[in-house]
């Protein structure tokens, strides 16, 4: 038979074949979404410890307990070399009051944490919280290095640079 129409099955492509229809998948592929998570997860555990101070300090070791703080305190760190930093800026003792004034927007009640080298000489660490205290700051706290053996209460591990009671 030349010349006559093809027929084809149903199925196959031609005239009786239906057309597929595009439809949009409903569904949402969470692989990606998950890598990328514990990627960024993976990446602030890291970085988070380096964030805290920057300013290296041998702080001391006490068996003091934790103080609870919700809100992030104002750092003042002293150096074994006798430098004096106000978070990450270092100051001269002369300005210290002025530039705690500045910063805390002359608020007495700001909570101050003194971070001191062990190898200070005491005077030094009590200068500067006698300069912080006569200038109307009354939260200030000495932060320590709680020591290997002593466990927290509740069964966590002791954590490096808390602060102490006063």
């Amino acid at each position: 038979m030349a010349g006559g129409p093809i027929m084809h099955r149903r199925g196959e492509r031609g005239w009786g074949a239906r057309r597929r229809r595009w439809q949009p998948m409903s569904d949402i592929n969470v692989t990606p979404f998950v890598d990328v998570m514990l990627v960024l997860l993976i990446v602030f555990m890291v970085t988070a410890p380096l964030l805290t101070v920057g300013v290296q300090v041998d702080l001391p070791k006490a068996k003091a307990p934790i103080i609870p703080d919700p809100v992030e305190p104002l750092v003042i760190s002293v150096r074994a070399d006798g430098g004096i930093f106000i978070e990450d800026a270092q100051v001269d003792i002369d300005t210290l009051v002025p530039k705690l004034r500045a910063i805390t927007d002359n608020k007495p009640d700001t909570r101050i944490y003194v971070r001191g080298d062990q190898r200070l000489q005491y005077g030094t660490i009590m200068q500067i919280m006698g300069q912080v205290n006569v200038a109307g700051f009354t939260r200030v706290a000495l932060i320590t290095e709680m020591p290997d053996l002593v466990r927290q209460p509740g069964g966590s591990e002791p954590g490096a640079g808390q602060p102490a009671n006063q």
